[in-house]
């Protein structure tokens, strides 16, 4: 398809650029093939029903924006994908100062440059003492936050917090899955109460993901692969209650590219552990996911491509025109929306014919 056909304007005004306090508190544009209808986060309650399962993401954001020299030159680099312990795949800015084999100082915390890929990022391999990496970011790293929030104030304290789910316990992300950010412990409880019950998946979140897209055309796009993970007793976890009627619900479109890499042709959920680079765009079959919780995402992003092809082309693009329309908030740290699939029933359906 063409890239172009995801285009939409964005006033400037309607980035957000602080979450909403408290969390919860954050609007929710419900999208369902009827129509739109206005809500708020904590009406995603009334939006599930008993059986129900959310799947989350708890990938947790580590430091990993770095600024340094080589020499006398300034350079910035964000890491985006682990490839071990000390070893990470980076974006450099400016590249060209990042050279093979030279040795960038991050205020003490000294790295050598390993390897230049085909699309100019860099592998670096960090100076530290074995199992010290992630402390060695906290002390010399900031949050990245993504360029378009970056772009209009500096990183901050308060950061720390707001950009991590509550619930983040796996270090490794270098971007926040973002629809987590709206759930407070509150919250929680009042899904529970109810019988909603409770997934955890693990996808680290890579600095790719705001990647803009190069090609005019979605066929000639290459994904960066990121590292997941789904345990066995997560997967039957999620079969079962599938199985008992129950809806998988993604909080997440990184939840749910981790769950449709796991997922075989009649909708199982299998154990997953390792790289994907799954792309979807319009036209694709999902087999794992029943709805869809996630924020707005930027104009020709892998992302609003895949929401497109979740709940239908036209229907995105009549969502998000009425949510600008409407003043929502986008991106990272803005509202949310609870997608429902083209066709409710497209999963259940392969099922049964199969």
């Amino acid at each position: 398809m063409n890239v172009d056909l995801f285009d939409f304007e964005l006033p400037r005004e309607n980035i957000a650029l602080r979450p909403a306090s408290p969390r919860d508190s954050a609007r929710m544009l419900v999208v369902k093939p009827t129509g739109l209808a206005d809500a708020c986060v904590t009406d995603l309650c009334d939006q599930l029903k008993s059986g129900d399962i959310l799947v989350f993401n708890n990938t947790r954001v580590i430091p990993g924006r770095l600024s340094g020299k080589r020499g006398d030159a300034n350079i910035q680099v964000t890491l985006h994908k682990r490839e071990s312990e000390n070893t990470w795949r980076v974006f450099a800015k400016p590249a060209k100062k990042a050279r093979l084999g030279d040795t960038l100082d991050f205020s003490g915390l000294k790295a050598r440059v390993a390897a230049i890929g085909e699309d100019g990022e860099r592998t670096l391999e960090f100076n530290v003492e074995p199992g010290q990496m992630t402390v060695a970011l906290e002390g010399h790293g900031v949050m990245p936050l993504p360029p378009y929030i970056a772009s209009q104030r500096a990183v901050d304290d308060r950061d720390k917090h707001d950009y991590q789910t509550m619930y983040a316990a796996e270090d490794g992300a270098v971007a926040a899955p973002t629809a987590g950010l709206h759930f407070t412990p509150a919250m929680m409880d009042r899904l529970k109460t109810k019988g909603i019950r409770f997934a955890m998946v693990t996808l680290h979140v890579g600095a790719g993901t705001f990647l803009p897209i190069k090609a005019d055309d979605t066929d000639d796009h290459t994904m960066h692969s990121e590292w997941g993970e789904i345990s066995p007793d997560t997967a039957a976890q999620l079969n079962e209650a599938r199985a008992a009627g129950g809806r998988i619900v993604s909080v997440g479109t990184t939840s749910l590219r981790l769950l449709e890499s796991a997922a075989d042709e009649t909708g199982v959920v299998h154990p997953f552990c390792g790289d994907t680079a799954i792309f979807i765009t319009p036209g694709y079959v999902f087999k794992a996911v029943d709805l869809l919780m996630t924020n707005f995402h930027l104009p020709k992003s892998t992302l609003f491509m895949l929401v497109s092809a979740f709940s239908g082309f036209q229907i995105m693009q009549k969502a998000y025109g009425h949510a600008v329309e409407g003043g929502y908030r986008f991106y990272s740290y803005g509202d949310s929306s609870l997608l429902y699939p083209a066709r409710e029933a497209t999963t259940k359906d392969t099922r049964e014919e199969k």
